[in-house]
């Protein structure tokens, strides 16, 4: 073999192994790049809210009806005939106003004879007393005498109270309903002769959940609609009911209507508005920033560069916020964006914030 032939020969078994190390050599410089910068990514960058101390109420909506100041249905004491009827319906009557009168005229005559009787006894008390000065009878003659005139007295007293029960009169100032008696008709106690309502003044009752109950009190305004009105209308609340309604949770309110309305009528329904659970000192967040568990509500938080998961306790919220009411205090931030990329103490950077308006 040939010197030319032997150099042929060692360069073509060289060769492929220059090339070989030549790629692994490129190949080991790409991939420490690769690794390196891996190694060089930063923190997840994130949004965040600031927690600050907001005022905040939870406004709520609750059916009520109006009522007059006062309404009373109009019955008898004792039964009778119907002797006469001033009640004209739909008109307004003054207190005392007469408006049924039933038969008396047996209370009446016997009213009459008690009278004479009881002439007739101080006459004779008169008498005995001067007798009994001069020991003309026995002091024991003229007690008897003295206790006739009262036991007489007593009973005109009485008979009197029988005819008074037999006439109706009007309790108050107010307007008179629709009667369902007529003249001449026997009334019994148990039947409503009409109703009389004192419509100058209205009333606004409706109820309110037990949780609330702290935050309704007299002197409270509320507002409210009625049931195909437009005009809003407030009422001040007087009492409240001495204690909640145990099969409904709920405590029952009324309240003075402070207008009068052509649409304000006894019996109405009414749309009562009302913003209770007032909070000046509320911490809100958004409603996104809340992840909810199992048992529990979790918030992220950023201390210092580090993500820390807090469970917290919500309140009232809105299509935006939510109150925190514990797991928070003023000045937290928490993230509102990436939580699901977010893992316990991982490494986060806050790029915009905000914050309540």
């Amino acid at each position: 073999m040939t010197i030319r032939s032997n150099r042929v020969f060692l360069l073509a078994i060289l060769l492929p192994s220059f090339l070989v190390s030549c790629h692994s050599e490129k190949k080991k410089e790409g991939g420490g790049d690769a690794k390196g910068g891996g190694r060089q990514q930063g923190p997840l960058v994130v949004d965040g809210f600031v927690v600050t101390a907001h005022a905040v109420s939870d406004n709520i909506e609750v059916p009520g009806s109006l009522l007059p100041a006062e309404e009373t249905q109009i019955r008898t004491e004792v039964a009778g005939r119907i002797v006469q009827m001033n009640i004209v319906e739909g008109t307004n009557v003054e207190r005392g106003a007469l408006l049924v009168k039933l038969f008396d005229q047996d209370l009446q005559a016997q009213l009459n004879k008690l009278e004479v009787q009881l002439k007739i006894a101080e006459k004779t008390e008169e008498r005995q007393r001067e007798l009994v000065a001069i020991n003309g009878i026995s002091q024991q003659d003229y007690d008897l005498s003295a206790l006739q005139v009262e036991n007489l007295k007593a009973d005109i007293q009485t008979t009197k109270i029988a005819i008074f029960k037999t006439e109706i009169r009007a309790p108050y100032h107010g307007k008179l309903g629709l009667r369902t008696v007529s003249l001449g008709y026997y009334l019994s106690p148990t039947e409503v002769v009409t109703t009389l309502r004192q419509v100058d003044q209205l009333k606004l009752e409706f109820s309110v959940p037990e949780k609330y109950v702290k935050d309704i009190a007299k002197g409270a305004t509320v507002h409210f609609k009625v049931d195909g009105g437009a005009q809003q209308h407030r009422a001040t609340v007087m009492a409240t009911e001495s204690g909640v309604d145990q099969a409904t949770r709920t405590l029952r309110v009324k309240a003075l209507v402070n207008e009068r309305h052509p649409e304000l009528v006894p019996g109405v329904f009414a749309k009562v508005n009302l913003q209770l659970g007032n909070n000046p000192h509320a911490l809100m967040v958004p409603t996104q920033a809340v992840i909810p568990q199992a048992r529990e509500k979790q918030v992220i938080v950023l201390r210092k560069d580090s993500a820390v998961f807090t469970t917290v306790q919500t309140g009232v919220r809105d299509s935006v916020y939510v109150q925190i009411t514990q797991g928070l205090k003023t000045g937290d931030t928490v993230i509102t964006t990436g939580l699901m990329a977010i893992r316990p103490n991982a490494k986060i950077k806050v790029g915009k914030v905000t914050s309540v308006k």
